[in-house]
């Protein structure tokens, strides 16, 4: 599956931010990345990022529906504004009532070239951005964990936004216990998990057993193998040091990252890194085809749904199985990832 974003320009900034983020020692400078006059951070790099932002093919088509509403009034009278209105309501429901409540399982096949043959095949079950607390997201998360059950993938991985409600925090352990793994599960924290209490939510990840990986690794072994296994922190309202989480990992093993947000990719892939798995844009929440995301958030702009390659490291964005209750043309999703020598 290859999805594509709107350009750039579709997009309105809404507000501008400077935040650093720690790098790999030999990475080169970020592309595209405009840094403010500041005073340098030693062993830092900063990246420029916006809160929000809002695709101007949205707003340009809801001025010409208005449009051809006012004109079908004074032409046609009022049946067709009730036809419209009509059309409008089913439309709506099925954005608050319909897709949201409907998630589906996405296989993806993701071709890797520096893949070693013992890993040829491996199978990741992806959960993200659950969001508890949001309406249909208890219900979206054991579906998930039932289809992770069913599939039996060789690793389980979360990548962030667990949670978007701190009351929410105690019913983690137990919407989660039933996942297993022979590689394990795993997770990483997004901005909600921080905003919410970080430190309540590793307690509540600790009780079903799933390490939440804060600049860290793991060395996995499967069929005589390694893989590396990399979390970093969230970039958003943590503090991501991928310097710090790649110390002591081999520079040719083979290595596959968990961060929460996509847009740090091109990090990863000057960092050395082969896989990145990612959630954070639940893919817009809203698209139409040509016009594409309605909105994205700071560091999913450049990377919102979807398989991406990134130089070496091939990048996918899930949706994500919760969030806001209003989604069109993007149900959530739980996925189940191969990964194959081509």
């Amino acid at each position: 599956m290859t999805l594509l974003t709107a350009p750039k320009s579709a997009f309105i900034p809404a507000k501008e931010y400077h935040v650093p983020i720690e790098i790999h020692p030999h990475e080169p400078p970020l592309q595209g990345v405009r840094p403010r006059k500041r005073r340098a951070l030693r062993g830092r790099q900063t990246i420029e990022v916006a809160q929000l932002h809002v695709n101007r093919g949205w707003l340009g088509l809801g001025a010409v529906a208005t449009a051809a509403g006012l004109a079908g009034v004074s032409l046609f009278g009022w049946r067709v504004a009730a036809a419209g209105g009509a059309f409008g309501a089913a439309a709506l429901g099925h954005m608050l009532l319909g897709e949201p409540a409907r998630p589906i399982l996405e296989r993806i096949t993701l071709p890797i070239p520096a893949l070693p043959p013992e890993l040829n095949g491996l199978r990741i079950g992806h959960l993200t951005d659950s969001h508890l607390g949001f309406r249909y997201s208890e219900a979206n998360l054991a579906w998930g964990v039932a289809q992770m059950q069913r599939e039996r993938p060789d690793l389980i991985v979360l990548t962030g936004d667990i949670v978007t409600h701190h009351w929410a925090i105690p019913d983690v352990p137990r919407l989660l216990r039933g996942l297993h793994a022979p590689l394990g599960i795993y997770a990483v924290p997004g901005n909600h998990d921080h905003w919410e209490g970080l430190a309540d939510l590793r307690a509540a990840l600790t009780l079903a057993n799933i390490p939440l990986l804060l600049n860290e690794h793991r060395r996995l072994s499967w069929n005589g193998s390694d893989l590396w296994l990399i979390g970093i922190d969230d970039v958003w309202d943590g503090r991501p040091s991928l310097r710090q989480a790649l110390r002591g990992v081999p520079t040719h093993g083979f290595k596959l990252l968990l961060s929460h947000a996509p847009d740090v990719a091109e990090s990863a892939a000057h960092a050395g890194i082969h896989v990145q798995l990612s959630g954070h844009t639940h893919g817009g929440h809203l698209r139409l085809p040509l016009l594409g995301p309605f909105t994205l958030p700071r560091y999913g702009k450049r990377y919102v749904i979807g398989k991406y390659q990134v130089a070496g490291l091939t990048l996918y964005v899930s949706r994500g199985i919760g969030g806001a209750p209003l989604r069109l043309l993007c149900p959530p999703e739980a996925t189940i990832i191969t990964l194959r020598r081509p």
